[in-house]
């Protein structure tokens, strides 16, 4: 991993959670921070953004949604501004996340929206690439992730890149019980930061890019040597303290 480069491990806990255990979960995961050397963030659903502020103001874990509309304001009943999430202290929001594209029917240009009214906010989108089981087996897993990503260059600028953090999600190795070599990881993180280098070699040398597909304490350690990952977007590990805190370690 890059020197110049900030590891950074993000979780996001789905449509999971209580006010009791989110109290536990968060203070456990706070006492079981020393020493740990990379940034940390937890994203949230929505009705638990505040109690997150609350526990987590002046600590060294952020705190983040899973999601933002692409308007600012308006008759939009249901959706979340980008300029209310930062009311609740938000640093960052996840945005094309595989279930939101593939549950919600989120085009790649809603994505690309979604990510500079996050920005405008002044919140860090972390953009959510990755290819399905059957795309991967079509061998287009390049195609379809530099489509997704090149959406977001085409409309916000490369230069954008420079404040926002890219996580690359194998959706056929979350929840499937199939795995990506850190090997196979690697190669799309390497195509994703080629990618932008070709836009910008500056902002394609300092990028964040996450990995997303399924990490877990046993294989983190592995992934994040890898010189393209740096760091994981975290989904069922992120629920249990001592997995993800593992995981945060490794990351270290």
């Amino acid at each position: 991993m890059s020197s110049v480069r900030t590891q950074l491990v993000a979780g996001n806990w789905k449509m999971h959670g209580s006010l009791a255990v989110n109290q536990t979960l968060l203070q456990d995961v706070l006492a079981g921070l020393a020493g740990c050397k990379a940034a940390v963030a937890v994203c949230v659903p929505f009705p638990y953004l505040a109690q997150a502020q609350t526990v987590l103001a002046g600590t060294p874990v952020a705190w983040g949604a899973q999601t933002v509309s692409e308007y600012a304001q308006g008759a939009y009943t249901g959706e979340v501004a980008a300029a209310m999430l930062a009311d609740f202290g938000c640093r960052y929001v996840l945005v094309g996340h595989s279930e939101r594209r593939a549950l919600y029917g989120e085009s790649d240009a809603a994505v690309a929206a979604k990510f500079m009214a996050a920005q405008q906010a002044g919140l860090i989108p972390i953009l959510c690439v990755g290819e399905t089981l059957a795309e991967r087996e079509a061998a287009i897993t390049g195609e379809v992730v530099t489509r997704q990503l090149e959406a977001v260059i085409d409309a916000a600028g490369v230069q954008a890149l420079a404040r926002a953090v890219v996580a690359y999600e194998p959706v056929w190795a979350i929840g499937t019980g199939k795995t990506a070599t850190p090997q196979q990881a690697q190669a799309v993180h390497a195509l994703i930061r080629g990618r932008v280098a070709a836009a910008d070699a500056a902002v394609a040398e300092k990028l964040q890019l996450l990995y997303g597909g399924s990490v877990k304490p046993g294989n983190a350690a592995e992934l994040f040597a890898m010189p393209d990952i740096d760091g994981g977007l975290i989904g069922g590990a992120a629920l249990v303290a001592a997995d993800f805190l593992a995981i945060c370690a490794a990351a270290s």
